[in-house]
């Protein structure tokens, strides 16, 4: 019987990764990469063997789509943001099972997943980040799920994840499932100062997202519900939001009410909302 042992929705920006690299901004993401080595230890206190992402840098147009290789390897460099994220190296062993019992159990709900065990489709930074920092020793089996669902309801991705919770409980793995994405995310205007890495790009914006935080805190997810479409289309939610539908879907939507534990405080990044925080299961 499958366990699911934790649930977070936490950062990826690609400044973690510059963060490590000599020059002006070396240790400026210090306090998420932190986040995301304390997160990855209580993986490994509660007995976690898989990690599944919803990775909001995965975009897909029709369907929804569950990356399980049986091993992950080779050396990344982002189209989007190549000077920030360039020849990262990874190498991370998948669960092939897990991820086609996912997209099974999906479709038998309506929701129609495809799962796939194609070597020529990489992951992207949504879920090479965290893994670079929670899963550099190759502990964990990861599984990646496209969390950029382009035309998809938020309701079906909270379908997708009562139904991702179904399958995590038939499968043998013990799981942790993380919504890598942002808060807000609209990002700065091109030609912004260097400096902007480090700022809002809209007051708007902060305002909302620190109200989000508040209300996480309290554990008024029936209020977050209900402004979740609003929020992502004022905000310009990142993938959609659809990453934070699926984690809500997993743990009771409307009905869940457990106050979040903060792990990395709420913090800009070239003009995006950013948080780690892990959402107590009910």
């Amino acid at each position: 019987m499958g366990k699911l042992s934790i649930a977070a929705k936490i950062t990826h920006v690609p400044s973690m990764y510059l963060s490590e690299l000599p020059g002006r901004h070396h240790g400026c993401r210090q306090a998420a990469i932190d986040g995301h080595k304390f997160i990855g230890e209580r993986c490994r206190e509660l007995g976690v063997d898989t990690i599944v992402v919803s990775d909001t840098h995965w975009l897909v147009n029709a369907g929804y789509h569950v990356n399980c290789n049986s091993r992950f390897a080779g050396t990344y460099t982002s189209n989007e943001l190549p000077h920030f994220i360039k020849n990262m190296t990874y190498a991370y062993p998948g669960n092939p099972e897990l991820g086609r019992l996912i997209a099974a159990t999906a479709t038998g709900h309506g929701v129609f997943t495809r799962a796939h065990e194609i070597d020529s489709l990489e992951l992207e930074y949504g879920t090479l980040v965290p893994m670079r920092y929670m899963n550099g020793d190759q502990h964990f089996k990861v599984v990646s799920i496209a969390g950029w669902c382009a035309w998809h309801p938020l309701d079906e991705s909270r379908r997708f994840g009562a139904a991702l919770k179904e399958a995590i409980e038939a499968s043998d793995s013990n799981v942790a499932f993380f919504a890598s994405g942002s808060l807000s995310h609209r990002f700065n205007d091109n030609n912004s100062p260097e400096e902007a890495i480090h700022m809002i790009s809209r007051e708007f914006f902060r305002q909302v997202d620190e109200r989000v935080v508040e209300l996480w805190k309290k554990g008024d997810f029936a209020t977050f519900c209900k402004m979740l479409p609003e929020y992502n289309l004022h905000c310009f939610g990142e993938g959609g939001m659809h990453d934070t539908a699926m984690l809500l879907g997993l743990l009771g939507w409307d009905a869940y009410d457990k106050p979040v534990e903060i792990v990395t405080g709420y913090f800009a990044s070239s003009g995006t909302g950013q948080i780690n925080a892990i959402f107590p299961l009910p």
